[in-house]
C-alpha cells in the first residue's frame, strides 16, 4: 500500500489480529513499536513485520498500567523520534477472564473493572501519551479495534461488549477533536475471525451457527482485518475518520 514507508506505528496489543497487521506494516515499510502483556506475544507480531521487511521493538505492556503505556510511547519517541500511527488492539480476552465475563446479574464486579481497566481505560491511555507527539509531527492515523458484538446483544459477555461500544465513541472524540490538528481516527470491528483465542473461547458448534447466518461463505482470518487497518494507516485513507469499518463477511448491513 502507498503512504508506509517510514511511518512508525505503535501497537497496543498483539495476537492474531496484530500479527496479520504487522506483516501489511512490513511489506509496506513501516516501522513498528508493539507492546503486549505477553512479551512473546508482542515478538511474534514483530517477527511477522520482520519477515515482510519492516523493522521495530517488542516490550512488555500492560495497557491497563499508565506508567508502562508512557514508557513504550517514550521508548517510541527516544528511538525513532516520531509516531505516525497507534493502532489499539488490546482486548481482556484470556479465557479464564472470559468465562468470568457473564451478564449483569451475574458478573464480578472485579471481572467487570478488569474488563473496563484493559479495554476502555487503556485506549484511553495509550491515546492520551501518544496523541500529543503525533500532533507535533503534522498528525497521524489512529485505528481502534471494536467487535461485532457491540451491535449483537449478546446474552452474555457483557463487560466485553459495553467496554468495545465505549470504544466508538471514543474514536469519534478523537476524530471531531483532534482533526484540525491532523489526526484521522477509525474503528475496526471484525466478525468472527478465526484467531487462537477465538478458537479457545467459541467452541466449534457456536462457529458453525454464526457462519450459518453469514452472508460469506467462510469465516474472517486475521489478514482480512491486517489488511483493513493497514489501508487505514496508508496513504490512501487520507480522508476517512470517524468511521466504524464492519469487516465481517456480511454479517452487519447497515447505512
Amino acid at each position: 500500500m502507498e503512504g508506509l514507508n517510514e511511518k512508525v506505528i505503535v501497537f497496543a496489543g498483539a495476537g492474531g489480529l496484530a500479527a496479520a497487521t504487522a506483516k501489511f506494516l512490513g511489506a509496506g515499510g513501516a516501522t513498528i513499536v508493539v507492546g503486549d502483556i505477553s512479551e512473546e506475544s508482542a515478538e511474534r507480531s514483530l517477527r511477522a513485520a520482520q519477515d515482510a521487511g519492516g523493522e521495530g521493538i517488542a516490550m512488555a505492556v500492560d495497557i491497563a498500567d499508565e506508567e508502562q503505556v508512557k514508557s513504550q510511547i517514550d521508548l517510541t519517541m527516544n528511538k525513532y523520534g516520531r509516531i505516525d500511527g497507534l493502532f489499539n488492539v488490546a482486548a481482556n480476552i484470556h479465557p479464564d477472564e472470559v468465562a468470568r465475563d457473564t451478564d449483569v446479574v451475574d458478573i464480578d464486579l472485579a471481572a467487570w473493572q478488569r474488563t473496563i481497566d484493559v479495554n476502555l481505560t487503556g485506549y484511553l491511555l495509550t491515546l492520551k501519551h501518544a496523541l500529543p507527539h503525533m500532533i507535533a509531527a503534522g498528525g497521524g492515523s489512529v485505528v481502534n479495534t471494536i467487535s461485532d458484538a457491540v451491535y449483537a446483544g449478546m446474552p452474555d459477555k457483557v463487560a466485553y461488549s459495553v467496554t468495545k461500544s465505549g470504544i466508538t465513541a471514543l474514536t469519534r472524540h478523537v476524530a471531531r477533536r483532534f482533526g484540525k490538528e491532523g489526526v484521522r481516527a477509525n474503528s475496526v470491528a471484525p466478525g468472527l475471525v478465526l484467531t487462537e483465542a477465538t478458537k479457545l473461547n467459541l467452541p466449534q458448534d457456536f462457529r458453525d451457527m454464526i457462519l450459518e447466518t453469514t452472508p460469506a461463505s467462510r469465516h474472517g482470518v486475521p489478514e482480512d482485518i491486517g489488511a483493513t487497518v493497514a489501508f487505514l494507516f496508508s496513504g490512501m485513507s487520507e480522508w476517512i475518520t470517524g468511521q466504524v469499518f464492519n469487516v465481517d463477511g456480511g454479517t452487519t448491513m447497515r447505512a
